[in-house]
């Protein structure tokens, strides 16, 4: 994320956020899903919302990306309702141990976000194989 100027990382701070408040993810877990501090404020993500960028730590951007990857997944499975994203997020799944996928983000925090991506795109599934692949080989 360093190539990104400050005001395009205050964007996709909006986004992320306009993105989680579509899931119906409360404040406080918004906050943990982006791995900001524990002793962030729900208040606190009024900021990112007028366009204070989030925290330029690498952990807070990642985790950025993989939302933002989940996003565009739903939007292609769901293309003509966009609301079933966010009921797809609270519906529990046997792939996610029968908790829904919101709840296995929260739980299992990066993993969780991972997990979740790879089972909606199936392109980035492969480009994680790919890679594990080649750090076994290597």
């Amino acid at each position: 994320m360093d190539a990104l100027s400050h005001d395009d990382r205050a964007q996709l701070s909006q986004i992320i956020l306009e993105i989680l408040e579509s899931w119906q993810v409360t404040p406080p877990d918004q906050i943990a899903l982006l791995g900001l501090p524990e002793q962030t404020k729900p208040r606190a993500l009024k900021r990112y919302r007028e366009g204070t960028p989030l925290p330029d730590e690498a952990d807070i951007w990642q985790r950025v990306q993989q939302l933002a990857g989940i996003a565009d997944a739903l939007r292609t499975s769901f293309p003509r309702n966009p609301q079933y994203g966010s009921l797809w997020m609270h519906r529990r799944n046997r792939r996610f141990g029968d908790r829904t996928p919101l709840i296995s983000m929260l739980e299992d925090g990066m993993s969780g976000i991972t997990a979740v991506h790879m089972h909606l795109d199936c392109s980035y599934d492969w480009h994680m194989d790919d890679i594990q692949s080649a750090n076994h080989n290597s």
